[in-house]
């Protein structure tokens, strides 16, 4: 089926689901609330499931340059002594693409570089689908997501996870290995990116709506006595982003319904302790497009899309939930004492073989077709 599509919300799911309708031959239009296109976040990792969907998508040649492949990782405790070491190069090894880092401004910009300028409108608030001219309408507009509420009334809405987050970007000054310090109600991550710089985030347990001032002195006062260099790239970093961190902890029956598919975080928001939001939303997109593709009327691209996304992803998002239960949310010392005992005995391929299954995803064929005009 070639047809029409907009696309509400221009985050990375949405422009992928763009760019992968094109590619499926159908009029796109990407509506985007903020008056201009732009990355909210510091870095993201991809992993080799999230490669393989952008190398679908077309993207593979311009995105590799971007990439910084993560060679080796593990976690830390509070100490700085390794809980378990891996080589992240094994990711390559067994699924022929690497764990990987990047800035999330670049990849956006890889994104929008992919789209031609007459099929992006920013500026563009949505209030419901209801107005839209189109024969599919992709909601991708974030974990508040309206067209979620639409489709959903009676659902409840993200509800918070109990951890707070802060993020930046710092250059780096020695050799950092991607890695995980844990310590009692505190993670704090490392990923290193190209042109010699860092992705860190600190995830701490904390009641919803904490009001912190001076991001870099909360931390840095947090993590005294801590032998980890998140607090030396904490001082290095120019801009501190925080939020708090919402899920939809109750999954959505469906995916679809009308003539609009959900995607990225208005479909499963998820808590971030496995990296997997992002890469999910491309996903989402791939699929959605192989759909549209693939079958001749909009109520089966919908129905096929639900089908093959709703379970990965919903299962996935609850296994990030569990991870952060075991990881980062766990405060009694004597239970993180015994979380990292466990770690410590554990076979270290152990943990990245559940890692390497998570990432084993294939990406349908998107059947390309003639190049199209934005829709009307």
């Amino acid at each position: 089926m070639r047809g029409t599509a907009v696309v509400v919300g221009g985050g990375i799911g949405g422009l992928s689901a763009a760019i992968g309708l094109r590619k499926a031959g159908w009029r796109v239009r990407v509506l985007e609330r903020a008056p201009e296109f732009t990355a909210v976040g510091a870095g993201i990792s991809l992993w080799p499931n999230a490669l393989r969907a952008l190398t679908e998508l077309g993207l593979g040649p311009r995105l590799d340059p971007l990439l910084t492949p993560q060679t080796s990782g593990g976690l830390l405790d509070q100490d700085g002594r390794w809980l378990t070491r891996w080589d992240a190069a094994i990711f390559e090894r067994a699924l022929g693409r690497p764990l990987v880092g990047i800035h999330r401004a670049h990849l956006l910009d890889l994104l929008l570089a992919a789209l031609p300028d007459d099929c992006l409108e920013p500026g563009t608030t949505v209030e419901s689908a209801a107005g839209l001219d189109a024969d599919l309408v992709v909601g991708a507009d974030g974990i508040h997501s309206r067209l979620r509420a639409e489709l959903h009334p009676a659902h409840p809405a993200p509800v918070y996870s109990g951890t707070t987050a802060f993020r930046g970007v710092a250059a780096r000054t020695d050799d950092v290995a991607l890695g995980v310090t844990m310590g009692p109600g505190v993670e704090l991550g490392v990923v290193p990116l190209a042109d010699g710089d860092v992705y860190w985030y600190a995830a701490v347990s904390a009641p919803e709506g904490t009001t912190v001032d001076d991001p870099k002195a909360y931390l840095l006062g947090r993590f005294t006595g801590w032998r980890s260099k998140v607090p030396e790239l904490v001082e290095r970093t120019e801009t501190v982003l925080h939020h708090d961190i919402h899920w939809l902890a109750e999954p959505l029956p469906s995916y679809v319904g009308g003539n609009v598919a959900l995607l990225g975080d208005a479909a499963h928001a998820m808590p971030p302790f496995l990296g997997q939001g992002g890469c999910q939303s491309i996903e989402d997109a791939v699929v959605l497009a192989a759909a549209a593709a693939r079958h001749d009327d909009v109520s089966a691209v919908l129905a096929h899309y639900d089908r093959e996304r709703r379970p990965r992803s919903q299962r996935i998002a609850r296994n990030s939930a569990k991870m952060g239960e075991f990881g980062q949310q766990l405060e009694n010392p004597l239970a993180v004492r015994a979380r990292n005992t466990l770690v410590r005995l554990l076979p270290a391929g152990l943990t990245v073989r559940g890692s390497i299954r998570m990432s084993d995803w294939t990406p349908p064929r998107i059947e390309a077709q003639s190049p199209t005009s934005p829709a009307s």
